[in-house]
């Protein structure tokens, strides 16, 4: 940011009644444990906070949101502008007869345990996904062959003029995709579920949650599926044929047990785990033609870096 967008960013923020801090470690927050300071993180009290803060926050510089940080890599030079992370107010997770309605807040697999203890059936994949429901609004987030584009009636989202209530319609659901308005941020969600035998829901979350640990790398520094899988292929596929699983760079390497995954094994910088995912692409466009494109996002600026994102 220049000095003057980060003057007005000083003086815009502290309006509001959540808490806002400059400088703030954003590292602890993510799976992976790696990355830079926040220029100024935010968390707002409520959805009324988050508008006000929207409405505050100068036009043109830049925003951030963060969920549950389990697909993400914040570089090491951290992240320019404002950072919002949404907590408390935003967790809540109410049922009604035909579905859920859930904060961004919420992780996706509290509402999988919620869906399951009301006797609901549909939202047996979300246990499977280790991520917050606004994370999983804002990229589709899917697994175990369901995604949200199959469940959301409609997202709430707020922007600098209040919160808006949208069907699914109007995000235009793509593979790990969805159009979100610029600079809007998922408030609220409802997925639809039916009423199902709670043994049978309860015995395919099991189901899932074994499958994970068993061809996952589920207790380590990672960050969920690092690349989408290509029409007709399996990314993991595609990187262990070409001689990726275990490959390392630092302290990073690339998961024995799952390789569409990276690992941060002790003390990896964002720096390692970018750069041993581009080797990995570089080594399958090589070998198989295929360019792998990341799902997993990574924000902010390399070390080092005076400025951009």
């Amino acid at each position: 940011m220049s000095a003057r967008a980060s003057m007005a960013a000083a003086n815009a923020v502290p309006a509001i009644r959540g808490r806002v801090q400059a400088g703030a470690p954003l590292a602890p927050f993510t799976w992976f444990r790696v990355g830079g300071p926040a220029e100024w993180l935010a968390r707002p009290a409520d959805a009324d906070d988050l508008v006000s803060l929207l409405a505050c926050w100068p036009a043109g510089t830049p925003l951030t949101v963060i969920g549950a940080a389990s697909n993400l890599i914040i570089r090491d030079g951290g992240v320019s502008g404002l950072v919002v992370k949404l907590g408390g107010a935003f967790g809540g997770v109410q049922m009604e007869a035909d579905g859920v309605v859930a904060g961004a807040a919420a992780l996706d697999v509290a509402v999988a345990e919620h869906a399951a203890a009301a006797g609901l059936s549909g939202l047996e994949f979300l246990c499977g996904i280790p991520g917050s429901v606004g994370g999983a609004v804002a990229m589709n987030a899917g697994a175990y062959g369901a995604e949200i584009a199959d469940a959301l009636d409609w997202a709430e989202i707020a922007t600098p003029r209040g919160v808006e209530r949208l069907p699914a319609a109007a995000f235009r659901f793509a593979y790990r995709h969805a159009a979100l308005p610029e600079g809007s941020v998922v408030v609220r969600a409802r997925l639809r579920a039916r009423p199902g035998d709670r043994a049978a829901v309860a015995a395919r979350m099991a189901e899932i949650r074994a499958s994970r640990e068993e061809t996952q790398p589920v207790r380590a520094r990672t960050g969920g599926s690092t690349f989408k899988n290509p029409p007709g292929a399996k990314a993991w596929e595609l990187v262990d044929a070409a001689g990726c699983r275990g490959l390392r760079r630092g302290a990073a390497q690339v998961s024995e047990k799952h390789c569409n995954f990276l690992l941060n094994t002790g003390g990896a910088t964002a720096a390692e785990l970018e750069a041993l995912g581009e080797e990995v692409r570089g080594r399958v466009l090589a070998r198989t033609g295929v360019p792998l494109e990341w799902e997993i996002k990574r924000i902010g600026r390399p070390a080092g870096a005076e400025d951009g994102r």
